[in-house]
């Protein structure tokens, strides 16, 4: 399994680029939200690997939250990998984490190719994931968020709410988030 990929861009497009690594020049379908923020020079990409019957496809992301989001796409029924890179495409992780809080199926049908039935059924499926998505692995801050999720998800409170709450939340600790967001559920 491919989950990374080092190298120069010899040939890109929109959605596909060649990445020269070593030697090898590997063709990896990337979202145009990857393409718009292509640098010159050597890059990383956090690699998807998928591999069919018929084909070895290898998708990349610049950021891991974008990985992550593709990822859980296509486990959902009925959304393979071009669907979930037109998602990906269409909405940064931090806007798609905010459609899937807000349960907006309107944001999700502005994707070319979903339709309201799909739109719905992907915001089902996702249901909490917006929390899961919004952190990143090695921030403080994300550690921070995801223990006062934790927390207050001990308390009782709904993973819906909570994740509402903390959204309007400032702080970088643990403790700040908490109070925070307690005084917000209070009022939800």
């Amino acid at each position: 399994m491919i989950v990374g990929l080092k190298g120069v861009v010899l040939y890109k497009e929109p959605n596909v680029i060649h990445l020269e690594v070593r030697g090898v020049v590997y063709e990896v379908f990337i979202s145009l939200q990857s393409f718009a923020s292509l640098g010159s020079g050597e890059i990383y990409l956090h690699t998807s690997h998928i591999i069919r019957e018929d084909a070895n496809l290898l998708y990349g992301f610049l950021e891991i939250a974008e990985k992550r989001m593709f990822e859980r796409l296509i486990k959902i029924s009925g959304v393979g990998p071009k669907v979930a890179m037109a998602i990906c495409s269409t909405h940064t992780p931090s806007k798609f984490a905010t459609i899937i809080n807000n349960k907006d199926v309107k944001g999700v049908q502005q994707v070319p190719g979903v339709g309201p039935k799909s739109a719905g059924r992907i915001l089902v499926e996702l249901s909490g994931f917006d929390t899961e998505l919004i952190a990143t692995p090695n921030s403080e801050q994300s550690l921070a968020y995801n223990q006062a999720a934790e927390a207050l998800e001990a308390l009782g409170f709904k993973k819906e709410k909570i994740s509402k709450a903390l959204s309007e939340c400032s702080g970088d600790d643990t403790a700040a988030l908490v109070k925070g967001a307690l005084k917000l559920l209070q009022t939800l």
